[in-house]
């Protein structure tokens, strides 16, 4: 089976903290990317973000697209902060691929980012 293109947008980027969890388990980074316009992003707790596809007040959010193998999709996942799920998005050409969002109850009363643009522009924000 081929291998699956995942979109991430917080700590499995580059760099991040929980880069590991993709690079063991045979990942290979593909590009930089961004989301169609119809997503915002918040805050967890300034530990990662959590994003999720509305339908109006979106925006384009960057992101990565890696290469996933099957198997190692599960294990990913797995170790992703609880509320965090794979679904699809929509990419700003209008394809999509698998990718990382937020539940609903996750983002309930959390700090919104959305005008940042992503996660790395927001922690960049923080001095990090």
């Amino acid at each position: 089976m081929d291998d699956v293109l995942l979109a991430v947008n917080g700590t499995l980027m580059r760099g991040l903290e929980l880069n590991p969890n993709l690079i063991e388990v045979g990942a290979t980074f593909v590009r930089e990317d961004a989301t169609a316009p119809c997503y915002r992003i918040w805050s967890i707790a300034d530990r990662h973000p959590a994003m999720m596809r509305v339908p109006e007040g979106g925006a384009s959010v960057a992101l990565e697209i890696w290469s996933v193998p099957p198997a190692g999709l599960a294990t990913v996942l797995l170790r992703e902060p609880a509320g965090l799920s794979i679904g699809k998005v929509m990419l700003a050409e209008g394809t999509e691929v698998l990718g990382v969002l937020g539940e609903p109850i996750l983002c309930e009363g959390r700090h919104e980012i959305t005008r940042h643009g992503g996660w790395r522009a927001y922690t960049a924000t923080l001095g990090r």
